[in-house]
């Protein structure tokens, strides 16, 4: 006779564990549904630590025309998923800019940490919102729309270049970097608004 031996009963552990990674989900994806005092206030945090980093430059400088126009129709998403994942690929693109070594000596060293490390916070959230949703995520997030703003930071940083990285050039970023803040108060809103269920 063939004989048959029963499957190992489920440790009491691994169900334990898997509750709490089902409750942690849970949670990551209630915070991304909802919006929190953090997300209301991001985006003005950043911009009065980018006011305090960046003071205008005593000597006034020229007027540059825009590096390149934002892709703005990014900003009029109706998926929650994609104005996520769209948000935190501008806070990466700022964060990697405003970490160069070449930044004004006047910028205020504190501030600029200050600054960083909220950019830092704020796409990490963002990151678990995206982990919470990897299927939604790959299904809202094309690649085109990566590639826009990969384009427009990447004349930023051309630009910079060519302007040997001066204080008036950094005063043109520090433009930039304030309406991106204020673009990605935009998506958060949307994110959030779009994400939460309606009001019975």
């Amino acid at each position: 006779f063939m004989v048959y031996s029963s499957p190992p009963p489920i440790h009491q552990e691994l169900i334990t564990s898997m509750l709490l990674l089902l409750l942690t989900a849970l949670t990551t994806t209630l915070s991304c549904h909802h919006m929190r005092p953090q997300d209301a206030t991001f985006a003005w945090d950043s911009l009065n630590i980018l006011k305090a980093m960046a003071p205008t430059p005593s000597q006034p400088c020229q007027h540059y025309q825009p590096l390149l126009p934002f892709p703005d129709t990014l900003l009029h998403t109706n998926q929650p998923q994609q104005a996520a994942a769209i948000a935190r690929h501008i806070l990466d693109n700022l964060f990697a800019i405003l970490s160069s070594h070449s930044i004004p000596q006047h910028w205020d060293a504190k501030a600029r940490h200050d600054l960083l490390n909220n950019l830092h916070h704020y796409s990490h959230h963002l990151e678990q919102c995206m982990s919470a949703n990897r299927t939604l995520t790959k299904k809202q997030g094309p690649r085109n729309l990566m590639l826009s703003i990969n384009k427009y930071f990447r004349r930023i940083r051309d630009f910079l270049h060519t302007q040997s990285h001066s204080a008036c050039a950094w005063d043109h970023v520090r433009l930039e970097a304030r309406a991106c803040f204020q673009r990605v108060d935009t998506l958060i809103r949307q994110m959030k608004s779009r994400a939460a269920p309606a009001p019975p």
